[in-house]
């Protein structure tokens, strides 16, 4: 079995931390392919970086089509390019804030996001809304550590990180803690052992999931939403994503 891990944004360290994350979630017979796009920003945190990361997502998923990938990880808290990846591939495609959502409310009845910059709650606020966890998402919190920075400082990071988690837990009723980015997959293990709750990597769950998936046979539908999309010329920066 191989699994692909996109990491959306430019930068290889952090596609390195996140490959760690994703091989020790799955079996020793599971095949780890992680990689960062060709084009893109070199970190997500606004919604013209989505939109900018998706088109490098689905080149790496329209070339992992080709090489036999068995399922697909977007290593991005946003899912950048999640339903468009849904279209391209036959197998199964999870975003990690999709993962860990599910994850989460299997380990409690409620769960907390922390994650890097303020800003970004608002997309948040969307996916919990769009992936039907409005009711046991009970707070959204930023550590105000740019995604970078959990890279290029991250001591400085973690002490952030981990004083926005217990201040978090004191003020809300959250039975665990959904981390709020992938460049933050290499801080979960030392969270919960200084929070003593469940912490969610987003990274782990979506490759357990992506695993699991494949295991017993489940596949992208293509049935309606998420059929194959048909034939379309693109133009332009854009010409070489034309569909015959």
């Amino acid at each position: 079995m191989k699994i692909k891990i996109i990491n959306p944004n430019t930068t290889w360290s952090m596609t390195r931390t996140i490959e760690q994350a994703a091989r020790k979630a799955v079996s020793d017979d599971v095949k780890i392919e992680a990689v960062s796009p060709t084009m893109g920003p070199v970190s997500i945190e606004s919604h013209s970086d989505e939109a900018l990361a998706a088109v490098g997502v689905m080149d790496e998923v329209s070339k992992g089509e080709v090489d036999g990938c068995d399922g697909y990880v977007l290593a991005c808290f946003g899912d950048p390019g999640l339903h468009a990846a849904q279209e391209l591939a036959q197998e199964p495609v999870v975003g990690i804030a999709q993962a860990a959502f599910h994850v989460a409310t299997l380990v409690g009845r409620s769960f907390a996001i922390v994650t890097t910059l303020g800003r970004t709650l608002g997309r948040a606020q969307d996916l919990v809304d769009e992936y039907g966890f409005t009711r046991q998402c009970v707070a959204y919190r930023a550590c105000e550590v740019p995604v970078l920075g959990l890279d290029e400082h991250p001591d400085a990071a973690y002490t952030s990180l981990l004083a926005e988690c217990r201040a978090t837990l004191e003020q809300c009723d959250a039975d665990s803690i959904v981390l709020g980015c992938a460049g933050m997959a290499g801080m979960c293990e030392r969270l919960e052992d200084e929070l003593h709750v469940p912490v969610i990597d987003g990274v782990a769950a979506a490759a357990a999931l992506v695993e699991g998936l494949v295991r017993i046979g489940a596949r992208t539908s293509k049935r309606r939403e998420f059929a194959n999309p048909g034939a379309k010329e693109m133009v332009g920066l854009l010409s070489g994503f034309s569909r015959p």
